[in-house]
């Protein structure tokens, strides 16, 4: 279990996050919602130890294998790699940047490529491919990596159904083979999926049971993954 209690985030005099506390479990799906600048990003980043945490404390992640996946707009469309070259990546975790796959991780990539409906476009230059296959062949990374903790940014974020539907079973079976999965959405199909969901508003959790005026009036405040 992962046990983040009261933590903070400060950019200069700018708070991120303001006492934000919870408990994340193995085998469940954690929706983070709220509306830009809410904290969402920030809270993920603390997890996957990119953002520092100005006080409180995160316990539980020492030694676990984190997958992050960003926003699909954070990766060049000008990348001079091939679809199949970016999914490879998720093994550099397990066996270091200068040592050669084996047969299993590349086992591994053509099966997270077709799980992610990828199959056919690994020799795709990755800046040739539509934002949502952008976005599928991230995930698909990171299933190479078999995350402890995955952690999703707006995975599903101006993506059509089939694509949502598609990253939607994937999360929920990383769920089932026993992994935390973390997602920052927008969504309230992610949201109505998730078996916990946090409302942020200006880095705060909100109670549940209530919401903002500034959230998107279709999230929920709480949900079942179903």
């Amino acid at each position: 279990m992962i046990v983040v209690s009261e933590i903070a985030v400060r950019y200069g005099a700018t708070p991120a996050l303001n006492g934000v506390s919870v408990c994340l479990t193995p085998g469940t799906v954690t929706a983070v919602v709220g509306h830009n600048g809410s904290g969402k990003s920030t809270l993920l980043q603390c997890l996957a130890g990119i953002a520092r945490v100005t006080s409180g404390r995160i316990d539980g992640t020492d030694g676990l294998r984190t997958a992050y996946v960003p926003q699909r707009n954070a990766v060049s469309e000008q990348l001079p790699l091939t679809v199949g070259e970016v999914v490879a990546m998720g093994a550099w975790q397990r066996r270091g940047l200068w040592r050669r796959l084996t047969l299993g991780d590349r086992d591994a990539v053509d099966a997270a490529l077709s799980r992610l409906g990828l199959a056919d476009l690994g020799a795709r230059p990755i800046g040739a491919l539509s934002g949502g296959q952008r976005q599928r062949a991230l995930l698909a990374q990171a299933l190479v990596q078999r995350g402890d903790l995955l952690l999703l940014d707006e995975p599903t974020t101006g993506l059509d159904a089939h694509a949502r539907a598609v990253i939607g079973d994937v999360v929920e079976e990383e769920a089932a083979r026993g992994a935390i999965v973390v997602t920052a959405t927008h969504e309230s199909r992610d949201a109505d999926r998730a078996d916990q969901v946090l409302t942020l508003s200006s880095g705060m959790l909100v109670p549940s049971g209530t919401q903002p005026t500034s959230t998107m009036t279709s999230l929920l405040p709480s949900g079942s993954r179903k």
